[in-house]
């Protein structure tokens, strides 16, 4: 039985993960499961680039992201299916935090979408790729 799902979406892509956010809120709900939902931010601070922001810019990112990704989950799920699901906002490279934040939630399913389709990812994006490849628990691949 699943008790905890986790959605991983890019609020960077607009509305694009919508669907990914509907599919795992259908399963979360058939299972009566816990809905997490991640989006990652990538980590300017401690990158070669990171002196070229200003600083309290990653803050900022982060904050952004948050706004962002509470957003799109209203404007999915509803206010009232809202208030239920833990948002999280990770700082990394993407499939290494959404894999580690699944292991210490102890996530049963990950939900994730796969990228437009291009020839060099060989149809699944390379962190949905990664993650499928890597995760410990099932993964829930959305096109």
């Amino acid at each position: 039985m699943t008790k905890s799902v986790l959605c991983a979406v890019d609020v960077s892509d607009g509305d694009t993960d919508r669907a990914v956010l509907q599919e795992a809120a259908m399963i979360a709900g058939l299972h009566d499961a816990q809905l997490d939902v991640i989006t990652v931010v990538p980590d300017f601070g401690t990158s070669l680039v990171s002196g070229y922001f200003d600083p309290g810019f990653h803050q900022k990112a982060e904050e952004e992201a948050d706004r962002h990704l509470r957003e799109l989950c209203v404007a999915t799920l509803g206010e009232e299916r809202n208030r239920s699901v833990r948002h999280v906002v990770a700082t990394g490279s993407a499939y290494k935090e959404i894999l580690s934040v699944a292991e210490k939630a102890g996530t049963d399913l990950i939900v994730i979408g796969a990228s437009k389709p291009d020839v060099k990812d060989f149809l699944l994006g390379p962190n949905a790729s990664r993650i499928v490849n890597h995760s410990q628990c099932s993964v829930y691949v959305v096109r």
